[in-house]
């Protein structure tokens, strides 16, 4: 207590100094009609950049919801554009057809938005990191996905956080087929470049054109039919000949993947159930 009066008595007049230094500028602005008017001019545009500060904060800090929401409505609107597409395709009037399509292909899964924590394109296996795991409801052998397409399959899990095995993963084989086709293949990536993987086991026959949609063919338990892949970039013979090969440019850049969803299955339980009764009776 002595040593703060001490320094109070010390520095007094300094403090007298700025009491009489406000008030005198408190009276020039007050009772002064032009100072005033600079003073708040001056006072409304430091207020109006603070403000603007504060805005582009709150905006800033917001960005990462906002991302993750619009990844779930990219995924909702993929499966919106099947269903209008095929509605095309059938040249139907029914106008209930959309719906009821777009109804059966978002009933079977919900969507857990998670975030990629670890991830790795230059290796021959890679795989990524999400932040979410068990507890969450993630399971092994569920599908990911994002705004721009397929991502991978989770491979492991914990209470916490699971690893993905995404398309860049040479163990990697999900079935695909060619929009507005019935031709299907599966979709392997074979180490060279981070946007491309190859779809083999099209045949011969089938008439393929560069620029045309790859989607997911929902002949598996883990995506849904009409989830986007990529645009096929080339076509090309397979190493035996009997079928071709297309060089696919995936519609998910790995190398800049941030925000995820995971798809989950309410009957992924029974469906593995069959599953595994099927493997024990050969």
């Amino acid at each position: 207590m002595r040593d703060l009066l001490d320094f109070l008595k010390k520095y007094s007049y300094w403090f007298l100094f700025l009491v009489l230094e406000g008030i005198s500028l408190f009276l020039l602005f007050r009772f002064n009609l032009y100072q005033g008017s600079v003073w708040f001019t001056s006072a409304n545009t430091v207020s109006g950049q603070v403000l603007k500060w504060e805005s582009a904060a709150l905006s800033y800090v917001a960005l990462g919801k906002q991302n993750r929401d619009l990844v779930r409505e990219n995924i909702v609107l993929e499966q919106r554009v099947k269903a209008l597409s095929e509605l095309l395709d059938r040249a139907e009037h029914d106008s209930t057809y959309a719906e009821k399509r777009q109804a059966s292909l978002l009933a079977d899964f919900g969507m857990v938005n998670a975030e990629v924590v670890n991830n790795s394109v230059n290796r021959r296996n890679n795989y990524l990191t999400i932040d979410k795991g068990e507890l969450d409801g993630v399971r092994p052998e569920m599908g990911v996905v994002c705004g721009t397409g397929i991502v991978g399959i989770v491979y492991l899990t914990t209470p916490h956080y699971a690893i993905v095995m995404p398309v860049l993963n040479g163990k990697s084989n999900i079935s695909c087929a060619l929009r507005g086709t019935d031709y299907f293949g599966y979709l392997r990536w074979e180490g060279t470049h981070p946007l491309h993987a190859s779809l083999g086991d099209i045949p011969r026959h089938a008439h393929v054109k560069e620029g045309m949609t790859v989607e997911t063919s929902g002949f598996s338990a883990v995506f849904p039919a009409g989830l986007f892949v990529g645009k096929v970039h080339k076509v090309e013979n397979s190493d035996d000949g009997l079928s071709y090969k297309l060089d696919v440019n995936l519609g998910t850049d790995f190398s800049r993947l941030r925000d995820v969803c995971v798809l989950t299955m309410p009957n992924r339980v029974e469906i593995d159930s069959l599953q595994q009764k099927v493997e024990s009776e050969k």
